[in-house]
């Protein structure tokens, strides 16, 4: 009998997956999930944002309206577009976030690895500069 009992079918789990989300006529009406706020901190600039991130690329990029600065790893784009329109009191249009994952690295023999890092690509609406480097 123990043969036969393997194709019967278990009520208690398919119950399970039916109470797993919203049926669907309601989950248009359903309000996105809100980020903890930080304890005891106000976003800053100063906790979000390591600093210029200068290089030809960038340079060039900032004739067309986009600037790009390393983060810390746990900011996102909320966050990141909040402080620099604080800090530097500019319109900003769209924040791209870039992972630059760590590299391992051979000298004399011994490895070791390369940080990793994150950038963001802030783009400002027309109108707007940021004063990083002095003309």
């Amino acid at each position: 009998m123990g043969l036969f009992n393997v194709f019967k079918k278990r009520p208690a789990a398919s119950a399970k997956r039916k109470q797993a989300g919203p049926p669907k006529s309601e989950s248009f009406g359903v309000e996105p999930i809100k980020r903890a706020p930080m304890k005891n901190k106000e976003i800053t600039a100063a906790i979000l944002l390591k600093g210029p991130h200068i290089s030809e690329k960038a340079t060039n990029l900032s004739e067309s309206g986009k600037y790009i600065f390393k983060v810390y790893s746990d900011a996102n784009k909320s966050e990141i577009k909040k402080a620099i329109a604080n800090l530097y009191g500019v319109a900003v249009k769209k924040v791209n976030i870039i992972n630059i994952k760590t590299k391992k690295r051979i000298m004399k023999g011994k490895i070791g690895e390369k940080p990793g890092y994150k950038k963001a690509i802030i783009t400002l609406w027309r109108g707007h500069k940021i004063e990083i480097l002095p003309h």
